[in-house]
């Protein structure tokens, strides 16, 4: 069942985000030969108007195959004959930039719509109650270096990452603090009107099995969810997963937390301990999914829709196409530079569970 819905988690993501790009491409006439779900052979297909709608062996994945798209390897070409006003490039550039990103909006608005609706049949919400500490416990590294219950933390900084962060919640703190809980960290306070900035190297606790600076929060606000608030909550929600995939991600791009990045394996152990705790748990998971993979689809890599955008901007401000032999060697390059990328977590995976 584990495994049925993990397929099922990575086939709604994919569709829907092949399903954006579909829509505007429809929007703005362009010709769509064919929308499929799943990877493969085919088993099944439904000519609607012009386009092929398919069912594919492979659950995972899915693909538009829009006319002139030749710039992405992982899709369909499209070999009917169609009018040039009707291809990818006989398009305006911004209309080809809403296409792009359309893709990335439909799993915004997926993780959006799942998030809210969670909430709502949950009724309630926590709040984090920002940084002041509620206490300090005696004999741990915070009390020795002199933070006491009452203290407003502003700032942390590690001096050996050279990195540092303002948080706004505890949340934010454990954030910073994932993947380097055993380093000497500097921590900013305000105490009544004073700022104090004191060092705190963590301390290892045999019976937590964990790192420990000895601090509490103050805890959440619960607040009740109703038809009035629920899509703000469900924002709420999602703003707090995307601080983090961006903190991660500045992080990754400068070394540091390669050893907690997770592909397939690590997805699909999340998956199965979200099932194990309810149908919220598992709907929430698929929000925060959807959600990477609107912002990785993001990144400006060429094979992705960022990259796909920026080239799109490119031949905009050069006022001609730019080389297909330049457009292949930045499809292959960011094509190897994403394989090893998985390659290279999903050996995380593998160690991890060993």
């Amino acid at each position: 069942m584990v495994l049925v819905l993990f397929i099922l988690l990575l086939s709604v993501i994919i569709v829907i985000h092949e399903f954006g790009h579909l829509i505007a491409a429809k929007i703005f006439n362009v010709y769509c030969h064919e929308f499929s779900m799943g990877m493969g052979p085919l088993l099944f297909k439904k000519k609607f108007k012009e386009t092929t709608y398919s069912l594919r062996m492979i659950p995972i994945g899915g693909f538009v195959a829009m006319a002139g798209d030749t710039d992405n390897a992982l899709e369909t070409s499209v070999d009917v004959k169609v009018p040039f006003e009707r291809t990818l490039p006989g398009i305006s550039t911004y209309k080809r930039i809403i296409i792009m990103l359309a893709g990335i909006m439909m799993n915004i608005v997926l993780a959006l719509l799942i998030s809210s609706f969670v909430f709502l049949s949950v009724g309630r919400y926590a709040y984090a109650n920002g940084t002041v500490l509620s206490d300090v416990w005696e004999n741990y590294p915070a009390y020795e270096a002199g933070l006491r219950a009452g203290d407003e933390i502003v700032k942390l900084e590690y001096p050996d990452l050279n990195t540092s962060i303002k948080p706004d919640s505890f949340d934010d703190i454990s954030l910073f603090m994932y993947g380097n809980e055993d380093k000497e960290i500097v921590v900013t306070v305000k105490r009544n009107t004073s700022e104090l900035t004191f060092t705190v190297i963590p301390e290892y606790n045999i019976d937590e099995d964990r790192y420990m600076l000895g601090i509490s929060s103050q805890g959440y606000n619960i607040v009740d969810v109703n038809l009035g608030n629920f899509i703000f909550i469900g924002a709420d929600y999602l703003y707090s997963v995307l601080k983090t995939i961006l903190f991660s991600l500045s992080q990754l791009f400068r070394g540091i937390g390669l050893n907690n990045l997770s592909g397939p394996v690590g997805i699909y152990q999340a998956t199965s301990e979200a099932v194990n705790m309810g149908i919220e748990s598992y709907l929430l998971m698929i929000a925060v999914i959807s959600l990477n993979v609107g912002v990785f689809n993001a990144l400006p890599l060429p094979i992705l829709d960022g990259g796909r955008v920026v080239i799109a901007l490119i031949e905009k401000i050069i006022g001609k196409p730019l080389e297909e032999k330049y457009i292949n060697i930045m499809m292959s390059a960011s094509m190897v530079l994403l394989l090893g990328l998985m390659l290279f977590a999903t050996m995380q995976d593998i160690l991890r569970l060993f």
